[in-house]
């Protein structure tokens, strides 16, 4: 009997967790993704503020399934499907060759895109931090400001260049947040002797009344308290109207003086997703079932960022966890259909939030259990640890978080820019 064939697009967490459960197991699987690589998206920051390199949080897939025979790795982009007669095309991604990939059950994990609420303007004028690239240029951007305003003679010309708005008071804003206050005055200090860096100013800005809004209000009010003892101008109830030039104009009308501003106000689901016309929620989520089939497809799954799945009301986070956990619920219901068994209902099990704000202060709520400050902070770093794929990749890590621990120092601080490639 032939086995089933799976094709699985996306190799975040959702679709990594998916294949990892299917590997040795009768399934015939194909993972598709742009990227020969999966993401710890969760340390995206630390490549942003000059602390990790790309490889300590990135890792091959074919190495991942390097001892699965029953899996195998395409590199390619989605340009089209056909869920009635089970087909999906993948091109390459220069834009080339298109194949038609038939299967017996498809598993969607695309992730997400920054969301901009349709303001274009902020679109183009901000930096993200969703992918290696945005961390990249991000990370070349603050750079180049510090060299800029080292350049400046005047005072007030150099003000926009020392001043940094971060939008979003969820976790990615704010570890960024309180990683970009190490960079300068730990280690940038020391490099820019000609700069009063207590000049800085750093603007978290949220548009809701608590920091951290996913976690009780008791750590999102920590949170805020320890961002602000390390200088940082936190500001509620506070959106960003628009952008122009070096001006950015905040609800109330004020305007701050800034060459920076960074976008972690949420994210929406992977373009994708309309292209192929899937049944959306109002969110634009897809419309799943309980066993997170979409919607009108028996052999079609959807999970990650891209699923509708409710959840205390409204909708499953946005995150890594929820993701994980989806994807191995459909590898299980993959192997039950193809056996004739019934399919299991996913039931998320929610082990918890954590986000760090700096050296010795984290908040975390694990299995209902609040933790703050220092054992917050060392219970960050171990979990952290744990899901980052790799030996070499957790090692390299660990070294580097011990450097910047004991010395003070972020050495990857790298104004650099790969080639295009001429093929």
């Amino acid at each position: 009997m032939p086995l089933p064939k799976v094709v699985s697009v996306g190799a975040g967490f959702g679709g990594l967790s998916c294949a990892r459960a299917l590997a040795g197991k009768p399934a015939d699987v194909l993972l598709v993704d742009r990227h020969n690589y999966h993401l710890f998206t969760p340390l995206l920051y630390q490549v942003a503020s000059s602390l990790l390199n790309p490889s300590d949080i990135a890792y091959p897939i074919r190495a991942v399934f390097r001892g699965a025979r029953n899996v195998r790795v395409r590199v390619g982009e989605v340009a089209g499907a056909d869920f009635d007669a089970h087909w999906v095309a993948v091109r390459d991604v220069d834009g080339g060759v298109v194949q038609r990939l038939e299967y017996d059950y498809l598993v969607l994990a695309m992730g997400s895109s920054s969301q901009f609420f349709g303001n274009v303007g902020i679109a183009n004028a901000s930096h993200g931090l969703k992918d290696l690239p945005e961390a990249l240029e991000l990370r070349n951007h603050v750079l180049r400001c510090f060299e800029a305003a080292s350049g400046e003679p005047d005072e007030e010309a150099r003000r926009p260049w020392l001043t940094f708005a971060i939008v979003g008071g969820g976790p990615t804003g704010v570890e960024y947040a309180g990683a970009l206050v190490e960079l300068i005055r730990l280690v940038l200090v020391k490099d820019y002797p000609e700069l009063n860096l207590r000049k800085v100013h750093i603007v978290l800005v949220e548009a809701r009344d608590q920091i951290l809004p996913a976690f009780p209000k008791v750590l999102g009010d920590d949170a805020e308290l320890r961002l602000r003892q390390r200088g940082i101008d936190v500001r509620l109830n506070t959106r960003v109207e628009s952008v122009a030039g070096d001006g950015i104009t905040l609800s109330g009308g004020e305007k701050l003086r800034s060459k920076t501003l960074v976008w972690a106000a949420g994210v929406k689901p992977s373009e994708l997703v309309a292209h192929l016309r899937l049944p959306l929620t109002r969110s634009g989520r897809v419309e799943v079932d309980p066993h997170l089939r979409v919607a009108d497809y028996e052999r079609v799954f959807a999970i990650g960022d891209i699923a509708s799945v409710p959840y205390r009301g409204g909708e499953m986070p946005q995150l890594s966890a929820p993701a994980m956990q989806e994807g191995r619920s459909v590898a299980r219901n993959i192997l039950r259909a193809s056996r004739g068994a019934p399919l299991e209902t996913f039931r998320y099990l929610d082990k918890g939030i954590m986000a760090t704000i700096g050296r010795h202060d984290a908040v975390a709520l694990l299995g209902g259990v609040a933790l703050k400050g220092l054992i917050g902070w060392l219970t960050w770093l171990f979990v952290h640890l744990y899901y980052i794929i790799g030996f070499r990749n957790r090692i390299v890590v660990l070294i580097e978080w011990a450097w910047d621990y004991f010395r003070y120092d972020r050495p990857i601080r790298l104004i650099e820019r790969a080639k295009e490639s001429k093929s």
